[in-house]
């Protein structure tokens, strides 16, 4: 792709929300195909099994990274400039975000990215949850609970004004070897459980689209005469984004505003191809109730802890910052609890 010839015939917003788009798009298709949900690999975890959801996490995990990486020592990427990590990151934030928004997808059963690629496949209740989500998302990020972020965020800091690198000091391949080696447990459960290579595809296509939009914001913040943010795929800031564009006629085009329409179109396409589109509601008051609190959760706790389980767990992963790492840990935490203190005891209470 020509970076250049693209921003010259369109402009650089155009161009920005374009690779948003195209990062998007691939996302939305390779989410739907391989059903990668963060939700569903910690509680199958949490119950004591390493079965397919794990391992299609797991793939999808260390795709980003060994791609990132690889993207990085070509010259295709550096890190140091990433959004994410030229700026003060939170310990604080990571840790009681990464918790709250783990609780929150186990409750809206789906983490933000999975309720928007449902929401494009006809499911109702994850349209409802993901614009709650997007909303709370809003107020968490400039609204009534922006001071209650702040507070929290500052209670533990990053020194320096930056995020942490975990790959400071270490050699350049180092992330790369990693990558790989996550890899290849990745590819042993998925033997192990006997997993379709169309999923392996797929499921390696979500972390393919966290390179590509790594390497193409890279690339225009090249040659942009404006500053451009160096970023991709992640859900909470783009979704509150992506809301404020369509109520105020004076936003500007940006990587966000193309990133969300594009997962949900990749999506659909997807579901309309292969004949999985149909639309479903909630099951019941208690069921919307649970969804409801869930999506306000994550909302609050991805903007907390500076990304979602895409944009902290696989983006901000994939170039090892360091309160992405924490955040991920967290929300594997926080959803392993909520298993175990909700849906199992509903589980033997209906047995």
């Amino acid at each position: 792709m020509d970076i250049l010839a693209i921003v010259e015939g369109i402009g650089e917003a155009p161009a920005a929300a374009l690779f948003g788009l195209v990062t998007g798009l691939i996302f939305g298709v390779a989410a739907q195909r391989s059903r990668f949900c963060l939700r569903a690999a910690t509680v199958e975890f949490a119950r004591g099994q390493l079965g397919d959801r794990v391992s299609v996490w797991l793939l999808t995990f260390s795709t980003a990274l060994v791609w990132v990486q690889a993207a990085e020592l070509a010259g295709l990427m550096r890190s140091d400039d990433a959004r994410m990590m030229a700026v003060t990151g939170s310990w604080s934030g990571a840790i009681l975000g990464g918790l709250l928004f783990g609780v929150g997808m186990v409750l809206a059963r789906g983490c933000s990215g999975r309720l928007l690629v449902l929401a494009a496949n006809g499911n109702l209740r994850s349209l409802v949850s993901g614009l709650i989500f997007a909303v709370v998302a809003q107020m968490s990020l400039g609204g009534w609970l922006s001071p209650l972020r702040d507070r929290l965020a500052a209670m533990w800091v990053t020194p320096g004004g930056r995020n942490v690198d975990l790959l400071a000091g270490l050699p350049e391949s180092t992330g790369l070897v990693i990558g790989l080696a996550i890899a290849l447990v990745a590819l042993w459960l998925a033997r192990r459980n006997r997993i379709s290579l169309r999923t392996l595809v797929f499921g390696s296509g979500v972390g393919f689209a966290v390179a590509v939009g790594w390497v193409l914001t890279f690339g225009l913040s090249q040659i942009a005469f404006d500053p451009v943010q160096i970023e991709s795929a992640t859900f909470t800031g783009p979704s509150a984004n992506t809301l404020m564009f369509v109520l105020d006629r004076h936003a500007v085009l940006e990587f966000d505003i193309g990133l969300v329409p594009g997962v949900f179109l990749g999506s659909f396409l997807a579901a309309i191809a292969t004949r999985e589109f149909r639309f479903q509601g909630f099951q019941d008051a208690d069921n919307m109730k649970r969804a409801i609190a869930g999506a306000a959760l994550m909302g609050f706790g991805g903007m907390l802890a500076g990304g979602c389980a895409i944009g902290a767990g696989v983006t901000g992963g994939s170039i090892f910052a360091g309160t992405a790492w924490a955040a991920l840990t967290a929300m594997w935490v926080g959803a392993m609890v909520a298993d175990f203190v909700v849906d199992q005891p509903a589980m033997g209470a209906t047995a």
